[in-house]
């Protein structure tokens, strides 16, 4: 089972390693060719602005979305969600709109406001360790999307069929059970 990380900025090597952790086989993905030899792609976070253009810099844009129609898993951590989402709150153009939800962007402040705690996320036994760095927020979302997690009324994860999204970088903790979770959704979907 390949699952690869978009290794266009971001914890790549953090990624990889919560993948390997979780029983699977991580690839730094830099190429559009790439998406053909894995089952499941994770964007990590980083700068979703920028992350957005080297996308479209790299013919990504078209690729993800191709890779999304044949049902294969996508899970997008912190401004990685900002990708996945279909509306951004004060913007005109989102990148990816795969996932029907509206984000607010550093919603949790700024770099010096960032922490960490544990969630409750909906499918996983004991709370998970949650790094939050200029994290986003889900500020809404359609019908098909099951909201998995919420922090202070606000919700930081959710799923939409093969999609996946937190607010926070599971990657930058010890506690890989999030990626766990995220493999059991490829390892399905390749069924």
């Amino acid at each position: 089972m390949k699952i690869g990380v978009l290794a266009l900025q971001g914890a790549v090597a953090e990624h990889i390693r919560s993948i390997e952790l979780a029983g699977a086989e991580g690839v730094a993905i830099k190429r559009v060719e790439q998406l053909e030899e894995i089952e499941g792609l994770i964007i990590p976070g980083g700068e979703s602005t920028t992350i957005g253009k080297l996308m479209r810099k790299y013919d990504f844009m078209d690729a993800i979305r191709e890779f999304s129609s044949h049902g294969k898993p996508i899970f997008g951590t912190c401004a990685g969600l900002i990708v996945l989402a279909e509306r951004i709150d004060g913007q005109e153009e989102a990148h990816l709109e795969l996932m029907d939800m509206t984000v607010t962007r550093n919603a949790f402040g700024r770099q010096r406001e960032s922490f960490e705690t544990d969630l409750t996320i909906k499918g996983i036994e004991e709370p998970v360790r949650a790094v939050f760095i200029r994290a986003p927020l889900i500020q809404s979302v359609g019908e098909q999307v099951d909201v998995l997690c919420e922090y202070k009324g606000e919700i930081v994860t959710a799923r939409q069929g093969h999609l996946l999204a937190s607010s926070f970088h599971p990657e930058l903790t010890d506690d890989y059970r999030l990626h766990s979770y995220f493999v059991k959704m490829v390892e399905e979907a390749a069924k």
